[in-house]
């Protein structure tokens, strides 16, 4: 069998792009700050949230969005060794010191990397 030069490059080269896919790993990311590790998370007219929200005088205009409750940073260095033992969140407001971060969404940091 007789196979041109083009036809090698062609096949390296798709061989190549699909081992470098393969190989790629990718962190879990949240565009907004550090991913949290939150306890728990409910809307912002949930019984618990709607409480914490009243004490501290924030007023959330949509109240479909989701917030967690009792939340820690959690670097990408801490997912293998400590963990999240909770619900690892990606929120747009942590600036509560950990009681509740706002507008939050619920991320894999279990999935392939």
């Amino acid at each position: 069998m007789h196979f041109s030069k083009a036809t090698l490059f062609t096949s390296t080269l798709i061989a190549a792009s699909a081992a470098a896919s393969v190989a790629t790993r990718t962190e879990p990311s949240c565009s907004t700050g550090p991913i949290q590790c939150c306890q728990g998370a409910e809307n912002a007219d949930g019984p618990v949230v709607s409480k914490l929200l009243g004490l501290l005088g924030v007023v959330v205009q949509d109240l479909n969005i989701l917030v967690g409750i009792n939340c820690a940073p959690l670097s990408v260095i801490g997912i293998g060794s400590s963990g999240c033992n909770a619900q690892p969140f990606c929120c747009q407001n942590s600036t509560f010191n950990g009681l509740i971060a706002i507008g939050c969404f619920a991320i894999n940091i279990d999935g392939p990397l």
